[in-house]
């Protein structure tokens, strides 16, 4: 039996229009999580480290990080300030 890919399933699933309906929905939250996840990356810091900074839980940078946290403005600006960079909305 031949596993399949992350990428393969989304792709198969992608073919079905409520769920890439549902999908796109999610597009600008998924870019969010990309970018905080990218930050840390870069900062070369944990999540355990995050967390420590901004004087938080290990935990709730990962649902940060997961999108099952509803974060404020002020905590997007200290994980961001944590990791060495700054935020800024902007809307089209």
């Amino acid at each position: 039996m031949q596993m399949m890919t992350l990428d393969k399933l989304k792709n198969e699933l992608m073919q079905d229009p409520d769920f890439k309906k549902e999908y796109d929905a999610l597009e600008e939250e998924f870019k969010l999580i990309e970018v905080l996840v990218d930050m840390r990356q870069k900062a070369g810091l944990t999540q355990e480290e995050i967390a420590q900074k901004i004087g938080t839980k290990k935990s709730n940078i990962s649902r940060l990080e997961s999108g099952t946290g509803n974060p404020g403005w002020k905590t997007l600006q200290k994980y961001a300030h944590a990791c060495g960079f700054k935020i800024q909305l902007q809307y089209s």
